[in-house]
């Protein structure tokens, strides 16, 4: 029959209706080894509605008319349609069903009808829908996907499966080949698709190939979701599937690189990846200090997010402070073989409305509202150390101006960002605040200035003196300023990444313009290690710069491992990881000489010894810090150093910045910067 379910119509009294969709493979065999993939569906039905009592009989207590009387007591019949479609073919068939009198009670189940059976094609999408004519409710479905012959325990008994194209998966160093076991001269398919949930697969490479083949696919290009379909050149032949890399931990890392956030205009953001994966979601607070984005109310939903999908902030308004931060979780890795112990790697994204189209970051303090019972409210700050409450005895900026941010809030002169019956935020402009501040600060340097003058009037001898070193400061610090310095290191773990730091900020308040990838996460993560590295070794080295080498454990392993094998890359490295990624090009300039007066190695003299260094490096100024502070400045600088007793202070300014971040590295006893995981790998 034709599929027609037609529109919904009201029972004038108790109906059949079918309730739930139940499907079972089974195999129908001409012979015992020539059997066709079948679905046995099972239709649960249950009666709907009840018979009416006319008004007159509630009323008057009139007798019942036997004519009504007689089709309550008689069998209830129903023309049930089950529709079956499986591409490229489609059926529909009707089932008449008659249930006797004695089992018709409204709401309960009388029972399922089994029709036996639909074929189908192994590893095709069924899709199944069931109603009654006439309809009198909306129709059930259920989608199904079949196995193929890899999946099924009885594929012997089916012929199409014994000549499928035979298929392996091996590893070859860093990449993987794929060996098709296919007679010679026969031609089949081959296609690589993302199997992406929700959603239908994507494909991304397709070949019609003759036999035997064998295809390399390179370790970049892996990732959770990339199947494998192969299947006869001939009209409907069976296709086997085959999802070889779920649990391979370079595809889940290539995910986490190919993850990508992104703002969507107005208030909007969007995970893009080539498969799911699981990530939550959060929105917070970032403040122009440059300090950790703050978690804020109202959350954004706890459950995996959604890949490729765009999802709405739950704001009134938009804001350059709002960021989001998505936390993204790996394959967990199993530590070992005896062990049952895993443990997820966290990677963490974040994107800002301020990159958007908002403007830049902005000074306002943010108050959150808290509502609770009886109309009860409070108001706090977020501030680093916490959401400190208003007109509070705290020490904070927000407690010293409770009183006028409360007015401001009450006058509406605050933007409201959220509003929700369990409470607000509000952005409250800090510029008059910021302007009252610095109206006394001018009036203090004025003060300032006026006694510095009288001093200089009183001491006139020496103005002379002071004026000639000012000059000789100025030119140096000319000459610092027009040299750069790009700083290369070995993320070896968090306590050496902090002593990178302090010696970062030191050489930048020399002043030397420092680039180092500690403050360049945004462009590593939008561009990659290595293409950020070559843009900022290629503009150094033009301005006339050096490029300083840290060496750490971990960078001397990285380096003995290319001087080893320099036709292979080191392991896998974190997503900003720039020395693992540029020592495919440092190593030609010293190997062709072209290192000296461009390059400058350092290593922290408490973490290698002088023998350490490979000797390829040795060929241009290898410095141990902080005994060598004085040497590695005057070099950095270059012709324009200042005065050995000028470079002497500031050298002393160098050990002192960094006397913080090594006593940390060192407090506990047999533990220093350098040596945590990462570099015990390499090592």
């Amino acid at each position: 029959m034709l599929c027609l379910p037609g529109s919904l119509v009201s029972a004038a009294g108790p109906v059949l209706v079918p309730t739930r969709l139940q499907t079972e493979l089974v195999l129908r065999c001409y012979k015992e080894t020539d059997c066709d993939l079948c679905v046995r569906v099972a239709v649960h039905l249950a009666v709907h509605g009840y018979w009416e009592e006319p008004e007159d009989e509630e009323k008057f207590g009139i007798a019942e008319d036997p004519a009504i009387e007689e089709p309550r007591n008689a069998s209830l019949q129903a023309h049930v349609v089950l529709s079956f479609q499986a591409y490229p073919t489609a059926r529909c068939v009707l089932l008449e069903v008659q249930v006797p009198a004695a089992l018709v009670q409204p709401g309960q189940s009388v029972g399922s009808v089994v029709f036996d059976c639909f074929e189908a094609a192994l590893g095709a999408e069924v899709r199944i829908w069931s109603y009654t004519q006439p309809r009198y409710q909306k129709e059930l479905n259920l989608t199904q996907q079949l196995p193929d012959c890899r999946g099924l325990e009885v594929r012997d008994s089916i012929q199409s499966c014994w000549a499928l194209p035979g298929l392996k998966v091996s590893a070859d160093g860093d990449d993987v080949r794929l060996v098709l076991d296919v007679p010679e001269e026969q031609r089949f398919g081959l296609s690589l698709y993302w199997n992406q949930v929700p959603g239908p697969a994507k494909p991304w490479w397709h070949r019609n190939l003759t036999g035997p083949q064998t295809i390399t696919l390179n370790h970049t290009d892996l990732v959770p979701c990339l199947c494998i379909q192969v299947w006869h050149l001939e009209p409907d032949s069976v296709r086997t599937s085959i999802c070889p890399f779920r649990e391979d931990p370079r595809a889940h890392r290539n995910l986490w690189r190919a993850a990508r956030l992104q703002l969507l205009p107005p208030r909007a953001w969007r995970l893009d990846a080539p498969c799911s994966l699981p990530a939550e979601a959060t929105l917070c607070w970032q403040a122009p200090d440059g300090g950790p984005c703050q978690p804020l109310v109202p959350p954004l939903p706890l459950e995996n997010v959604t890949v490729n999908k765009a999802l709405e902030f739950p704001l009134l308004k938009g804001h350059p402070n709002i960021c989001v931060q998505l936390l993204l979780f790996l394959v967990p890795l199993t530590l070992a073989p005896s062990e049952q112990v895993s443990t997820w790697e966290k990677q963490e994204l974040q994107e800002c409305l301020w990159a958007d189209s908002l403007g830049p970051l902005k000074d306002d303090m943010l108050l959150v509202e808290t509502r609770g019972p009886q109309d009860n409210r409070s108001l706090c700050a977020l501030e680093p150390s916490g959401c400190t409450p208003l007109l509070s005895r705290a020490s904070t900026r927000a407690a010293r101006l409770g009183g006028p941010l409360l007015q401001d809030v009450q006058s509406g002169q605050c933007l409201q960002l959220w509003d929700d019956d369990l409470g607000a935020l509000w952005a409250c402009p800090m510029e008059k605040y910021i302007h009252r501040r610095w109206a006394l600060i001018w009036l203090a340097c004025l003060l300032l200035a006026a006694m510095l003058f009288l001093l200089l009037l009183l001491k006139k001898n020496h103005v002379k003196g002071w004026l000639r070193l000012l000059k000789e400061d100025v030119r140096a610090g000319a000459a610092a300023r027009s040299r750069a310095a790009l700083l290369l290191y070995s993320a070896d773990d968090a306590g050496f990444e902090r002593l990178v730091g302090a010696l970062a900020s030191a050489l930048f308040q020399l002043p030397l313009r420092v680039a180092v990838d500690l403050w360049s996460r945004r462009e590593l993560s939008a561009q990659g290690p290595l293409a950020w590295f070559h843009a900022q070794r290629r503009q150094t080295l033009q301005e006339g710069g050096v490029v300083i080498l840290l060496f750490s454990p971990g960078a001397v392993a990285l380096c003995r491992e290319w001087l080893q094998d320099a036709t292979s890359a080191p392991g896998a490295h974190g997503p900003h990881d720039a020395f693992a990624a540029s020592l495919s090009c440092l190593l030609p300039d010293f190997l062709q000489g072209r290192a000296p007066g461009r390059y400058v190695g350092a290593y922290f003299d408490r973490l290698l010894s002088p023998d350490a260094v490979p000797a390829l490096f040795r060929s241009v100024p290898v410095f141990s810090l902080p005994s060598q502070l004085p040497d590695f400045l005057g070099t950095l600088q270059g012709p324009a150093a200042p005065h050995p007793w000028r470079l002497a202070e500031k050298a002393e300014q160098v050990s002192r910045a960094l006397q913080p971040a090594l006593d940390s590295c060192f407090r506990a006893p047999g533990t220093g910067c350098g040596m945590g995981p990462e570099a015990e790998d390499r090592t």
